[in-house]
């Protein structure tokens, strides 16, 4: 999901990274025995985004794909600093901050001593275009977190990125989008099914799963014993 309507570049892209993601096993189905969230919710599927900084020609391509992305859909000159969120994001800040030849700072979940900088390690990027960069999300709540620390310590947040947007639970661009935050994304779940009708990956039971789950997270959530709406704010 990004700020603009997607491109036959973005749908390549997409279907690129979900073929990286299957084939390096980041992706695990377990419709039988679900993932909890923290904010609640239930899932068959889960995302470990952190295997890719593993395998480095995965995370090379993955990479160079995200700075094409950023490229074209935020601008070659509109970003000044990539932000990584603790602790998942600051690999990958790392990673595009290079090779944006951009300064890089990343953010803490908690703060670490007393005044504006409690938050934010490297610099604080007061009065600069700031990219906040996160492995994946699946309700929004951290960017919402990571994008306000920022802001509240002087960054211009209008834009942030990951790898993997779930995509399915409902307000999770909501409330970006009412802050003013456009979250650009490489994959999502629609691209890993569409990964996975060219080779079999899964288990066809399993895929089914999952497509229910899409479907109606909400009502697939509640029927395994998980949230029928997103928990507090953590």
């Amino acid at each position: 999901m990004t700020a603009t309507h997607p491109t036959d570049w973005d749908r390549d892209a997409g279907l690129t990274t979900a073929r990286i993601l299957l084939e390096i096993e980041a992706i695990n189905f377990r419709p039988e025995e679900p993932y909890t969230f923290t904010s609640g919710w239930k899932s068959p599927v889960y995302i470990d985004c952190r295997r890719i900084i593993f395998f480095p020609r995965a995370r090379a391509k993955i990479c160079d794909l995200a700075v094409e992305k950023i490229y074209r859909h935020v601008g070659h000159e509109s970003i000044e600093v990539i932000a990584g969120g603790e602790t998942a994001g600051i690999p990958f800040a790392a990673w595009i901050a290079e090779r944006m030849l951009a300064p890089m700072a990343y953010v803490r979940k908690q703060p670490k001593g007393f005044g504006r900088n409690a938050l934010i390690e490297g610099d604080v990027p007061e009065g600069r275009r700031t990219l906040l960069v996160e492995d994946l999300t699946t309700d929004g709540q951290s960017k919402i977190r990571f994008a306000s620390a920022l802001r509240e310590a002087g960054a211009i947040v209008d834009h942030a990125f990951v790898v993997f947007f779930y995509g399915v639970f409902p307000g999770s661009l909501q409330t970006l989008a009412e802050m003013g935050v456009a979250l650009h994304a490489l994959c999502t779940w629609w691209d890993v099914l569409e990964a996975c009708r060219e080779r079999a990956y899964f288990p066809e039971s399993a895929l089914a799963q999952v497509r229910r789950f899409l479907e109606d997270p909400v009502a697939w959530s509640g029927a395994h014993g998980g949230a029928l709406h997103a928990g507090p704010k953590a």
